[in-house]
């Protein structure tokens, strides 16, 4: 009877369309310190982002990375977060600044090291130019960002070009790829 009951409603079709479903209300963020104890820092403010209901879904392994435009600067360390929240975009940002602020970090040049930096790099595969641009839009070229990403979907695509992330890394300069590790 149960085995009937699966083959009408299709069970396939239902799981599936739930993982897309799924797919589609994440949420990326990066998240990047090259000043202090960058770890910590990052840690602090995965912590701190659970606090403010934003579920963390997973987490990308560390990465290093030279700091840009200036590479005399210290090397930055680096993550992609998969997240939940019914934070609107606008609500998200303005969290993810707060907790950049309580873990040190102060208004400077632009390019500046700094102690924390969020970034929402894709807010549920939404297009939004008003008040905030998403998906990042200069993520598509940053190694920082697609490797991480990388790790936790490998499947994923660009929201507006539809390029698959595999091409977009190999799209990045050679010296980008070769400048990047794991840790």
């Amino acid at each position: 009877m149960i085995k009937e009951q699966v083959k009408k409603i299709g069970i396939g079709t239902v799981i599936n369309q739930d993982i897309l479903e799924n797919q589609a209300n994440r949420i990326y963020l990066g998240i990047g310190s090259n000043l202090g104890n960058r770890r910590n820092k990052i840690e602090q403010a995965k912590y701190e982002l659970s606090l403010r209901n934003i579920r963390l879904i997973k987490s990308s392994n560390f990465y290093e990375s030279l700091s840009w435009p200036d590479e005399s600067k210290p090397k930055y360390l680096n993550i992609v977060l998969e997240v939940i929240s019914d934070l609107k975009p606008l609500e998200l940002l303005k969290v993810s600044k707060d907790i950049e602020i309580s873990l040190g970090r102060k208004k400077r040049y632009k390019n500046a090291p700094r102690e924390c930096d969020i970034d929402i790099i894709d807010y549920k595969r939404k297009k939004i130019t008003q008040k905030i641009n998403l998906p990042h839009p200069r993520m598509h070229s940053r190694n920082f960002v697609l490797f991480p990403l990388f790790e936790l979907n490998k499947n994923w695509k660009h929201p507006i070009s539809k390029d698959h992330i595999k091409k977009l890394i190999i799209s990045l300069p050679n010296r980008d790829i070769r400048s990047i590790k794991q840790i």
